[in-house]
């Protein structure tokens, strides 16, 4: 292995085990670390930690130059300040001070719910268009349970065989291996108990609930092509993704009266901050509904 490769390796060892973050931001991380590599033509954590200020602003410059916008060059410096304070470890630096520079303004957009409406719509639709009867309750099984119960497409995918029957509540594991208890919906156990006793597939305890056409393991793409199609033919604007559909369940739980805590504890979030934003899109839907509603605002 040459020292690229190794220092590379521990990069990547130590996020998905010190860190334990999911294999998508493993790899995201691990591919800036490289370019950073290639640019610098550093085979050592010295010659990474002494990298200044000039030289990471050379670097991103020519990233820009490539193209990529705000988010991905935000995205992009983040990742490139934690590669170097590894680096900063592994050299047995003492100074913590990391070369300064500011990553540009990214204006952070809301999320896009749908309405409860076009939620179960979503889901009715795609179980009615799938090529076969089970893959279609899967379907529906997998976006009732973003809607109902406040998943991420990843957790709803990593549910075991040995999870069904679902309880009234559901242990998730979430980001940075994080476990929550989530209330479970009447309405979602029988889908979900309607997939089970469908699929085609053996579905043992330890290996994964949503199988594939094949029988493997189902993957995000299949999820989300299946919903492209059906908002599709609802008229529904691009933003309707299954990812919407936890923003949906977010921000109807709101409107309903959920306070904050209990909000952030459900979805899973780290800090109050991130929940906050459904403040502000519940906000704009009660605005959005004013306006198409009030008669001063019709005529």
């Amino acid at each position: 292995m040459n020292k690229r490769a190794d220092l590379l390796e521990q990069w990547h060892a130590h996020l998905a085990e010190a860190r334990r973050l999911s294999p998508h931001t493993v790899r995201a991380y691990g591919a800036t670390a490289a370019r950073l590599l290639d640019a610098t033509d550093a085979e050592d954590w010295d010659t990474l930690a002494r990298l200044d200020t000039q030289g990471l602003r050379q670097h991103l410059a020519e990233r820009r130059a490539e193209g990529i916008g705000n988010v991905s060059a935000a995205r992009e410096l983040s990742a490139l300040k934690s590669f170097l304070a590894f680096a900063r470890e592994r050299a047995g630096v003492t100074d913590p001070v990391l070369p300064r520079l500011r990553g540009p303004r990214v204006k952070k957009g809301l999320p896009r719910p749908v309405t409860p409406d076009d939620a179960t719509g979503l889901a009715d639709l795609v179980h009615g268009l799938a090529s076969e009867e089970w893959i279609g309750a899967r379907d529906r099984a997998v976006l009732l349970l973003m809607y109902g119960a406040g998943l991420r497409i990843a957790e709803t995918l990593s549910l075991k065989g040995g999870d069904v029957p679902l309880g009234p509540t559901l242990t998730v594991t979430g980001k940075g291996s994080k476990q929550r208890v989530v209330p479970i919906l009447p309405v979602v156990a029988e889908a979900v108990a309607d997939y089970a006793r469908r699929c085609p597939w053996p579905l043992p305890p330890g290996e994964p609930l949503f199988r594939g056409a094949k029988g493997a393991p189902l993957g995000q793409g299949m999820v989300q092509k299946a919903v492209a199609r059906a908002r599709e033919l609802l008229g529904l604007p691009p933003t309707a993704t299954p990812h919407a559909l936890r923003h949906s369940f977010a921000t109807h739980l709101l409107g309903a009266g959920a306070d904050l805590r209990s909000l952030q504890e459900l979805l899973g979030h780290a800090s109050l901050g991130s929940t906050q934003i459904y403040t502000q899109v519940d906000a704009a839907t009660l605005l959005d509904t004013y306006r198409s509603a009030h008669p001063r605002e019709r005529g």
